[in-house]
């Protein structure tokens, strides 16, 4: 904690490369299908004002012939934030970005990394590692249409690949497809076999390899992802990489984030303004009772808040079971809150989610 007293980012700054919001280190709160939706960006933005925030991937077809309003809208407050896009037509794709640009987000990501089988029958997600080619053109008419950066987050390969035989030419193609950032979460897929929650956790990390990739392309914005389960983890491959991506870690310990402004952007030390975190989230959930939503659809993603903290067994209770009951106003919030022992701080790291800890 001392170092992040200081005005400094807690590991050496360099030269970085990429349009904002790259050209900084930078980090990033990984895209989680089901989780990361416009309830737990607000959430996530009131504990880190300069952390990148994803949204759950969203089918370039869903955009195109669905409610597109329902799927891209979102707050000003989550700003930055990046839209994440499944799919492998290239002009489908195209034509999701122009539909997005409309709605203000800061980047727009393809997403080339998701092994789940409801991904693969769409033929995008991490299967199209052995397509590169495919993947390039994707790229090349994203970037084509857009106003802000296009990205790509990968696997280091999949399935029988040998890793450090095709990443360095999948990142070659995507570079030269215009990619402005490449997330490389460092573990195979497999394909077939093992479940999503498994290829989270079964191939092994190699994160030497993804290193390897950054030493040898210094002018490409490359950031890391898989297995990094705390703030301490994330810094340490900031010595190395332009960008640290979390996933489950910063769900499950959420607190975590209220720590990244000062160790990763060099922001000044503050203490957390817990009762305005806790109030922002009253009104935030006001809201969207009003426009018909419910209480837990906002507050299942805070229960991660307070890991490790006295009382965070009971504030756990509360906005878990208490919250899913009909009628029940925002104001449980500040009761969950109110269970706490804030100013005591967090006695124990808590129970982080590690065995699940990234995208």
């Amino acid at each position: 904690m001392g170092a992040a007293m200081t005005n400094k980012p807690d590991f050496p700054t360099r030269a970085i490369p990429g349009p904002a919001p790259y050209g900084q280190a930078v980090f990033a709160v990984a895209p989680m299908i089901d989780w990361t939706d416009r309830h737990c960006r607000f959430f996530h933005r009131q504990l880190t004002r300069q952390a990148l925030l994803y949204t759950e991937m969203v089918v370039a077809d869903a955009i195109l012939y669905g409610p597109r309003d329902k799927l891209l809208s979102f707050s000003e407050a989550e700003h930055p934030v990046a839209l994440q896009l499944g799919g492998s037509d290239p002009g489908k794709l195209a034509e999701a970005v122009r539909i997005a640009a409309d709605y203000g987000y800061d980047e727009i990501n393809l997403n080339v990394g998701c092994p789940s089988d409801r991904v693969q029958s769409g033929t995008f997600g991490a299967c199209l590692m052995q397509t590169p080619e495919v993947v390039a053109d994707c790229v090349a008419a994203m970037k084509a249409v857009a106003a802000v950066p296009v990205t790509v987050k990968c696997r280091i390969g999949v399935d029988e690949q040998e890793p450090a035989d095709v990443l360095p030419d999948f990142l070659a193609r995507m570079v030269g497809a215009g990619a402005d950032a490449i997330w490389i979460h460092a573990r195979k897929a497999w394909l077939k076999g093992l479940s999503p929650k498994e290829n989270r956790e079964i191939p092994p990390l190699d994160y030497e390899l993804v290193y390897r990739m950054k030493r040898e392309n210094p002018g490409v914005f490359l950031g890391i992802n898989g297995g990094i389960s705390d703030l301490d983890q994330a810094v340490q491959h900031l010595d190395v990489m332009d960008g640290v991506m979390l996933g489950r870690a910063s769900y499950h310990n959420a607190t975590l984030l209220t720590e990244v402004d000062q160790r990763v952007y060099g922001a000044a030390a503050r203490p957390v303004d817990w009762d305005a975190v806790r109030d922002g989230m009253i009104g935030y959930a006001e809201r969207v009772i009003a426009s018909g939503g419910r209480l837990n659809h906002v507050t299942r993603h805070m229960v991660g808040l307070f890991q490790g903290f006295a009382g965070a067994r009971r504030y756990r209770q509360i906005l878990s079971s208490e919250a899913t009951k009909p009628g029940v106003s925002p104001d449980l919030i500040a009761e969950a809150f109110a269970a706490v022992d804030i100013a005591g701080g967090a006695k124990t790291q808590g129970a982080s989610g590690n065995s699940e800890a990234a995208e």
